[in-house]
């Protein structure tokens, strides 16, 4: 008997530990002492409670740290502890919001946030913000409210941060406050700022790419720089919808036979687990090609298809993800190329624009 899957335990985002560090950090500076629990408010209406990993009371401050707990999420920011320093601010200024060690600053236009501004995103200070009110139980917020998180500029190092032009750390993420997990939220949400900057910085070209090595192959190729990339993984339809509605000029796609395989015959959503290599689907393009079908769908991987079907397979597969692409771009005017690359990133089929 097959057992039943684990329920996956959700965790809580950035902004969510922010906001109960500041909360209680603001307790401490009011009251002289800290809370042994905190408990803030969701935008949605949970009430989640929080202990303390660190708390430090200074002379006109108080600063306060959260460990993040991101459940069952392979979050790269699980376990980090996030710190909200409080300290009282200029009468009349309001909150005034300030990126400590770790966390980022913004450098690039397009964001929800200005150039210079500390990559604490819009939720989030609003329910820092919130939480503060409660506290303050309706006096002027006129405080200045440091985030850090001891190491943020490492991790961030294995995020798009520096790619969106957000340098020096972490952001502080989230619009509910809970993270699902494996829902790819925070990728697609990266994607969609990848693509917002691109915009603001008045590119007429990008490339999307499903790996490092299809990156590297059509970087290559179209002399464009990383700033210009957008990592797409297995989320073609998070890049073309939000291009329908935001659109630039052309767009180049840069894949593997498998992942492109899935798009030519309209799957969205890239991943193994949520599609197939339909093979008598890969036959019929081979067939177009000129050539047998039978050892197409006969194969039982996208590369060994390849491995017969050779180039001129690639290329009507290119051929067929391209129309799936501007199907899905419709009716946005969007020049697309497709490029199926192997996994070295050498580009095997270019359909052009």
């Amino acid at each position: 008997m097959t057992a039943p899957p684990k329920k996956l335990r959700r965790g809580w985002t950035t902004g969510t530990c922010a906001a109960a560090a500041a909360k209680a950090a603001m307790q401490a500076l009011l009251s002289g002492h800290f809370p042994a629990t905190v408990q803030i408010t969701l935008p949605q209406g949970q009430q989640p409670a929080f202990k303390l990993s660190m708390q430090v009371l200074g002379d006109g401050w108080a600063q306060a740290g959260i460990i993040k707990d991101a459940g069952d999420d392979p979050d790269v920011t699980h376990g980090a502890e996030i710190r909200a320093r409080i300290c009282h601010g200029t009468p009349g200024a309001g909150l005034v919001f300030v990126a400590g060690e770790g966390v980022g600053t913004v450098t690039k236009p397009g964001l929800p946030l200005g150039v210079g501004e500390p990559a604490i995103n819009p939720v989030p200070r609003l329910m820092i913000d919130a939480a503060l009110t409660e506290v303050l139980e309706g006096a002027a917020p006129d405080f200045t409210v440091e985030i850090s998180i001891p190491n943020g500029a490492e991790i961030a190092l294995k995020t798009w941060n520096g790619r969106l032009g957000i340098k020096g750390g972490l952001s502080i993420l989230g619009t509910t406050g809970i993270v699902r997990p494996f829902s790819c939220a925070a990728w697609i949400a990266s994607i969609h700022r990848g693509i917002d900057v691109a915009r603001a910085e008045g590119r007429s070209h990008v490339i999307a790419a499903t790996g490092n090595a299809s990156e590297a192959g059509a970087r290559k190729l179209t002399g464009l720089d990383e700033s210009a990339c957008l990592d797409m993984g297995d989320f073609a339809g998070g890049v073309l919808k939000y291009l329908r509605r935001h659109p630039i000029a052309r767009l180049t796609l840069a894949g593997g036979i498998g992942k492109f395989a899935k798009l030519a015959q309209g799957a969205m959503d890239l991943h193994s687990a949520r599609s197939q290599v339909d093979f008598a689907a890969l036959a019929a393009l081979g067939t177009k090609a000129g050539l047998d079908p039978e050892p197409i769908s006969a194969a039982e991987t996208a590369l060994a298809a390849l491995d017969y079907g050779g180039a001129a397979l690639a290329m009507e597969v290119a051929r067929a993800a391209r129309a799936q692409a501007r199907a899905a771009l419709a009716p946005a005017e969007i020049a697309v190329q497709v490029l199926v690359c192997d996994r070295a990133g050498n580009i095997i089929a270019d359909t052009g624009f």
